[in-house]
């Protein structure tokens, strides 16, 4: 059963920002984090995109803030820049309702490094960036971490996989023996697992389940390509959606480009944006975004991790993910605050055991076409049927022979040749 934020004895200046963004209720991980994350534990969050972690933290950690003290107390590093402009931005928001000045510093590359050596030397009671600029600050001794008191990496399995975990590593060391540390992630991978035992104490780990972070108002399709084009198809999509706003996800940045390419070409409303993107491009484009500029968005899975864009319509997926939880977190960007939402995929023949694995998670396709203009409901495809290694043999020629035969060599002829035809099909039946 869920409670209202009283309970967990939060500032008066935390419940009175949550009651004006409409949060009364805490979500599933808030609920099992906030106490232990309030009394110093550490802590291991699994969960997906849509399930409130940032607020896990968050809100028990500015909770904990001593505006009196001017020291840096709490670090959050977040695996790009645009993940730890989200976290700071939310973070500035709650802290600037409280009475006692709370300080905060976003701390990523493509910003004039000088100036941001400058402002951490003024000891913000909270530091959120990315974990190469946070240790360059820590190695430039700008960063003090004497008085930190927890540290927070978020996306622990996007870290991995990006290789920033070895800095998150170095980050964790410069701090002191007592230091609290906070583990969110959509996976546990295994290489992970021994940085969580080199610097966690026996922390509180909070699994949610996947199902509950895809919600329930969006519609699943299905569109298969039939060995055709998948551009081709994907233009003919657009001309009859029309949507509020939709991000196309692809698996690999040449990808994306492509589709952005033969968007654009169409003339229509498209951006693009990727971790292989100068960040001031990146930055700009997710400024179109919030300002409701751009139309359809190409996008690798960087965006699905955490970022938040309002107002999503639909999600088509030019490619299903080949790591199958993004599917839940590139779904769990639409059907927003009670809004429906549609994610559509196209898939092909190799696809097939993939749909299976995600119908096994839950996920409800419906498989549609579109013809003449028009979306029409498909019966499920079926997986094609591979060929057997049989291959059967050249048919027998009969040939007539120009001698003269004996008396019942044809006979013995026709004999001999239904036999070998009776040995062919019951080696046939067999290997089929």
């Amino acid at each position: 059963m869920k409670h209202n934020f009283d309970r967990f004895e939060l500032k008066p200046f935390l419940i009175d920002s949550l009651n004006q963004e409409g949060i009364s209720l805490p979500t599933e991980i808030q609920e099992r984090l906030i106490p232990a994350i309030k009394n110093g534990q550490d802590v291991i969050g699994r969960s997906q995109t849509g399930t409130g972690k940032t607020l896990a933290f968050l809100l028990p950690m500015l909770n904990r803030v001593k505006p009196e003290e001017e020291t840096t107390q709490f670090v959050i590093t977040a695996p790009t820049r645009e993940l730890a402009t989200q976290l700071y931005e939310v973070c500035k928001s709650y802290a600037d309702k409280s009475d006692k000045q709370i300080t905060s510093q976003l701390i990523v590359g493509g910003t004039d490094r000088l100036r941001m050596i400058e402002k951490v030397k003024h000891h913000p009671h909270i530091v959120i960036g990315t974990p190469g600029r946070i240790l360059d600050m820590l190695n430039q001794q700008a960063l003090k971490p004497t008085h930190v008191e927890a540290l927070v990496v978020d996306e622990a399995d996007q870290m991995l996989d990006m290789g920033f975990l070895e800095e998150v590593d170095l980050i964790a060391s410069r701090m002191n023996k007592n230091l609290q540390i906070m583990v969110f992630s959509a996976t546990i991978p295994e290489k992970l697992k021994p940085f969580l035992q080199k610097y966690m104490k026996n922390p509180k780990q909070v699994d949610v389940d996947a199902k509950g972070a895809s919600p329930k108002n969006i519609n699943h399709w299905l569109i298969p390509d039939r060995d055709r084009d998948r551009k081709n198809i994907l233009v003919n999509i657009t001309k009859v959606l029309n949507p509020f706003l939709a991000i196309i996800f692809t698996n690999t940045k040449e990808s994306a480009d492509d589709v952005f390419r033969t968007l654009q070409a169409q003339g229509l409303n498209v951006d693009c944006i990727h971790g292989g993107m100068q960040p001031r491009h990146r930055k700009k484009v997710l400024k179109k975004l919030q300002d409701a500029e751009i139309q359809y968005l190409v996008a690798t899975d960087l965006v699905a991790r955490g970022i938040d864009i309002k107002g999503i319509s639909h999600i088509i997926n030019f490619e299903i993910p080949k790591e199958l939880e993004y599917y839940i977190h590139r779904v769990g960007r639409t059907a927003r605050a009670g809004w429906d939402g549609i994610a559509l995929t196209l898939y092909g023949r190799s696809d097939q055991l993939s749909i299976e694995k995600l119908e096994k998670q839950g996920i409800q396709f419906v498989y549609k076409e579109l013809k003449k203009g028009e979306w029409i409901t498909i019966e499920k495809r079926i997986a094609p049927v591979q060929k057997t290694n049989h291959t059967p043999g050249p048919p027998v020629k009969s040939t007539k022979s120009k001698q003269k035969v004996k008396p019942g060599y044809k006979k013995k002829a026709k004999r001999e040749m239904e036999q070998r035809e009776n040995r062919q099909r019951r080696l046939k039946r067999k290997n089929d």
